[in-house]
């Protein structure tokens, strides 16, 4: 049974963004003083897989540099971006991704990256399947304990149906049940970061899916009322 770290790291309108000041030199070394010196598990860590956004990659870079220095390998996943089609949330050309972070392993990327086409269009059905790959993907590894370095709605809607503030970390167990073979395995979260929002104290405790923020950004739902987007929630599946 695989032990998956997973860590989230916002202006919507600039392409691909590096982390702030803030989140870089503070949050990021709050996160990695913690992990290193509270959290036995981590230096357990086989792999590490990480959304190609940048702040996701220096997330990665800083937050995680102790298991870097000790050859743990990085491989960037497309398909741990970010969710809209938002500026912010559309990567870099892979060639000066690559030029930037060479140490990274990126022969496992999706060579449409950052294209938003197929799997990575905005929309409730193909995030659902994007989360559902992702799932597989880290199952289907050899690796007993990987950290997953991802986005707040990615994480919440594909992965694990919780919140997480900037720099945290939760912890779950991936488990196969019967659906399985068509959702992807299920992530269930250890009690030690559920019951205290998180691995730092920082993410809201509790269930989270749907919201309405969620189909507000969506194409197709411009003009829409409140009370549409809340319908909309009501109605869409889980993973």
């Amino acid at each position: 049974m695989q032990k998956l770290y997973i860590m989230s790291r916002i202006n919507y309108t600039v392409k691909d963004p590096p982390l702030t000041r803030k989140g870089l030199e503070i949050e990021c070394h709050d996160l990695s003083q913690h992990l290193e010196k509270h959290v036995p598990l981590i230096q357990q860590v086989e792999l590490i897989v990480t959304s190609p956004l940048k702040r996701t990659l220096q997330t990665t870079e800083a937050a995680l540099d102790f298991l870097i220095k000790r050859g743990i390998p990085v491989i960037p996943l497309a398909e741990l971006q970010e969710t809209t089609e938002n500026p912010i949330d559309i990567g870099s050309p892979l060639a000066e991704l690559k030029q930037a972070w060479p140490h990274y392993d990126w022969s496992k990327i999706d060579p449409i990256f950052p294209s938003k086409e197929g799997i990575y269009k905005f929309s409730q059905d193909t995030l659902l399947q994007r989360g559902a790959m992702a799932r597989k993907w880290l199952a289907n590894r050899h690796e007993k304990v990987i950290a997953v370095v991802s986005h707040a709605s990615f994480l919440r809607i594909g992965l694990g149906n919780c919140k997480f503030a900037n720099a945290d970390f939760r912890i779950f167990e991936l488990e196969e049940t019967g659906d399985s073979a068509m959702k992807g395995p299920t992530m269930v979260e250890w009690e030690s970061t559920k019951a205290m929002g998180g691995g730092m104290g920082r993410s809201v405790v509790g269930f989270y899916g749907w919201e309405v923020h969620d189909f507000g950004y969506m194409p197709g739902n411009e003009g829409k009322t409140r009370e549409g987007l809340e319908k909309m929630v009501l109605e869409a599946p889980l993973r």
